[in-house]
């Protein structure tokens, strides 16, 4: 037979009520033996003893209502299933085991100090703690292991509970031993009266393990029913996210748990321009990932496209291009329709014929798509080594003529005024030059764009060595006309 989801989970419910029921019958078994010999021999341990053990018959019988209850499948009362029934079922549990505890340490202490009562040490008792002890750890054994492979808090509390009855069982033990040692020490010997209070000391232990077993199941049903406790799964799943391509982040990871079952909902952040193909496969590679940690977790992934700001985005263009040996500059990224739109420019070696350059920037092209997303569109300005102007030393002789004489082209011409923030590039033997000026704020834009290209085909008539003008126009500051006095 072929396993499919269906049959696992029912052979998975078997496997779980056969460890309950058996948990049933181990604890009616003990509880009446132990009952027994309490009553025959009068002793408190061994009383206490079957009290535990009747507490535990009735968890178990819980244990086994929540297991069944527990597997009903999920609803529209209950969306998330019935497994948090198992960890009510711990909860209670824990509830009845501090109960237990409240009554045996308020016989102890009558015994100690107000009422000691005789208590015969047979051997007929000491060998129902022995049948109590194999009994135990058999039961815990098998109980830990379902409850460990279904991953059932119900269980692992009914395996803790038998557990604890072996040590509880032994200190009971000792109580008789001790209590049988007494016999045989004199009755001036200052080891008589602890001898016989040692059945009530066992039962304050035993009440002290159970109350440490107590608390520590109570911790672990509470965390789950108030969906906490999961830090380490949180971690872990964290570092698993990280660990795919194409997560840039994690920004979000909650786990819940209900009864056997898991449920993992995330925010992951992946590289931008990932399509729709790709963004699904980074979600199913985190489902795999998180149930490698959590077998049959349900999963909810979210992605969301990493966001980057400009410099970081023209600085993963500049990496991409030295990868091929190019120098970028002029790189300009805007939005377009659904994806971005690169404008940049590329130097090559003067000596590439334009094939060669083409061949070079295109493959480089492809690099930036795969790097920033297939929706990427990118232009490309391809232009030799050095064509781009270089800053100009602003103090040398040269820098110095060319400022002068750009400067009176400037005043020359009609309307303008205030050059400023001049700034001049060389490259080789030539130059650039971008500044500031001024006209009139009431100039209408036509004219004032008129006047640039004017102002700009002059400069590079007369100064044939300036082969690129940046010109930025700016309104004239008027100073204020004087208040007229009547």
């Amino acid at each position: 037979m072929v396993d499919t989801p269906y049959t696992t989970d029912v052979l998975a419910l078997r496997e779980k009520n056969r460890a309950a029921l058996s948990s049933v019958l181990a604890a009616l078994l003990l509880t009446g033996m132990k009952l027994g010999a309490g009553l025959y021999t009068g002793s408190l341990g061994i009383l206490s003893e079957a009290a535990h053990s009747g507490l535990d018959l009735v968890a178990a019988g819980v244990t086994l209502f929540a297991v069944r209850l527990s597997a009903m499948p999920a609803d529209a009362k209950h969306p998330y299933g019935h497994g948090k029934v198992e960890n009510l079922s711990a909860l209670a549990e824990t509830a009845l085991l501090l109960l237990t505890c409240v009554w045996i340490i308020y016989e102890a202490v009558d015994r100690l100090f107000f009422n000691p009562r005789q208590v015969d040490a047979s051997l007929w008792a000491a060998g129902v703690m022995v049948v109590s002890i194999v009994v135990d750890f058999s039961r815990s054994r098998m109980l830990l292991a379902v409850a460990k492979k279904h991953n059932s808090q119900a269980l692992e509390a009914d395996a803790l509970h038998f557990s604890t009855d072996i040590w509880s069982s032994l200190v009971v033990l000792a109580g008789l031993g001790a209590l049988a040692l007494a016999d045989l020490v004199a009755p001036t010997s200052f080891l008589k009266p602890w001898l016989l209070r040692a059945d009530s000391l066992a039962a304050l232990a035993v009440s002290g393990i159970v109350v440490w077993v107590s608390w520590r199941l109570g911790s672990q049903a509470v965390d789950v029913l108030l969906d906490s406790g999961a830090q380490e799964a949180t971690s872990q799943i964290e570092q698993a996210m990280l660990a795919l391509p194409g997560v840039t982040g994690v920004r979000r990871v909650r786990v819940r748990s209900s009864g056997p079952a898991s449920f993992v909902d995330m925010r992951l952040l992946v590289q931008p321009g990932l399509d729709a193909d790709e963004a699904h496969q980074v979600t199913v590679e985190a489902r795999e990932a998180v149930r490698e940690l959590l077998p049959g977790a349900d999963v909810m992934v979210e992605v969301k496209p990493q966001e980057e700001g400009a410099s970081g985005l023209l600085e993963r263009v500049r990496a991409v291009a030295e990868r091929f040996s190019l120098s970028t500059h002029d790189i300009q990224v805007r939005q377009q329709g659904d994806g971005l739109a690169l404008d940049l420019h590329a130097e090559v070696p003067g000596s590439l014929s334009l094939v060669d350059a083409h061949d070079r920037v295109t493959v480089m092209e492809a690099a930036l798509q795969r790097e920033l997303g297939p929706t990427l569109s990118v232009v490309t300005h391809i232009e030799p080594e050095g064509a781009h102007p270089a800053p100009m030393p602003e103090h040398g002789e040269a820098a110095q003529a060319l400022a002068q004489a750009i400067a009176k082209i400037v005043e020359e011409t009609d309307g303008v005024c205030d050059m400023h923030k001049l700034a001049l590039h060389r490259s080789g033997a030539r130059f650039g030059a971008s500044f500031h000026c001024r006209m009139h704020p009431q100039t209408p834009i036509t004219r004032a764009h008129d006047v640039t290209v004017a102002l700009e085909a002059a400069l590079r008539a007369r100064l044939p060595e300036l082969v690129r003008v940046t010109i930025h126009m700016e309104p004239e500051i008027m100073e204020a006309e004087p208040p007229l006095v009547g």
